[in-house]
């Protein structure tokens, strides 16, 4: 009578262990957005292949929206829960009350080509052109815009057309629909390839303009601490890994495989990897981030100050972790 109590006993809480632990597993799971794919994204590749997600006891879905604002509006909607996006998407989005935050940084300033059609030789040429855009008011298109400025356009000089992400404006290009657009490898090189032409780099115009981050919003994070400093630790691996010369066959290898580039363009990026610190989010890019939003809508608020921006306590965390 004994044992059939205590086996019992043991049963009970065997089964309360399972029930406690459905909930748990399924919060586990962290669904990524990501706007287009390019060398910005090989940690994450590496992060996905290397399954340094999984040895952090979390796993990502990823989400690929080709459209900067549909993700925007799906991670502000609980849509996903964690958006690789644009520092000036984040900056608006909280203007207008949400509680984005940016946590970490996912790339240095902007390297994107001002790629043009054969027959552009300079920026007078393209006057009364359509120039392919993710969207006409924010990511890199307020780059553009401030760019076309300083060279002496106005509104209604030139047409933003919306396009969607890189491959999207890739295709635009290509097949004759616009006439430039600003894109990153391995899109750029490979129009260059087919005798396209271009007008310099945003990394020429503005050095020092903050670049890609990843998002979350303050309620979920809160929520879900331990799991966003998992997500963290994940892509901290993938840095550190990635940065590792001795990896070089293999990361270009997980390059390859997920998008067409040339494996001569792959060594180089390595290269310049390796070369280069950790991307990181300052107050000082992000300040100049929070002026091209101010200049694109004409705002008479007040400018918030970074930290109304950014949270960088659950990346700190994790380094502190290991």
């Amino acid at each position: 009578m004994l044992l059939q109590r205590s086996l019992a006993f043991f049963r009970a809480c065997f089964e309360r262990s399972l029930a406690a632990a459905a909930p748990q597993s399924q919060s586990q799971t962290v669904r990524l957005a990501i706007i287009s794919e390019g060398v910005n994204t090989w940690p994450l590749y590496v992060a996905q292949e290397k399954k340094l997600f999984l040895k952090e006891g979390i796993a990502v879905e990823v989400t690929l929206t080709r459209s900067s604002v549909k993700q925007l509006d799906a991670l502000k909607s609980d849509g996903f829960d964690i958006g690789f996006q644009q520092c000036d998407h984040v900056v608006r989005a909280v203007e207008e009350g949400s509680d984005l935050f940016m946590f970490m940084a996912l790339a240095h300033a902007p390297e994107l080509s001002l790629v043009v059609a054969s027959g552009i030789r300079s920026f007078a040429d393209l006057k009364g052109k359509e120039i392919a855009v993710d969207g006409a008011r924010s990511g890199y298109a307020l780059l553009l815009r401030r760019l076309l400025a300083e060279k002496g356009f106005k509104n209604g000089d030139y047409v933003f057309r919306e396009i969607g992400g890189s491959r999207e404006r890739y295709e635009a290009l290509k097949s004759g629909t616009c006439t430039a657009s600003l894109l990153n490898a391995p899109f750029d090189r490979n129009l260059f390839a087919a005798g396209f032409g271009s007008l310099g780099t945003t990394t020429d115009y503005f050095p020092t303009y903050t670049g890609s981050i990843a998002a979350a919003r303050r309620g979920w994070a809160r929520q879900n601490e331990a799991v966003l400093v998992a997500f963290i630790r994940g892509m901290n691996a993938a840095f550190a890994w990635l940065n590792d010369l001795s990896h070089k066959s293999e990361a270009i290898a997980i390059l390859l495989a997920r998008l067409d580039v040339d494996a001569a363009v792959a060594s180089k990026a390595f290269d310049q990897i390796v070369q280069r610190p950790r991307p990181e989010i300052r107050e000082e890019g992000l300040r100049q981030v929070i002026d091209v939003v101010w200049d694109a809508e004409g705002l008479a608020l007040l400018k918030g100050e970074p930290e109304k921006y950014m949270d960088l306590t659950y990346f700190q965390r994790a380094a502190r972790q290991g």
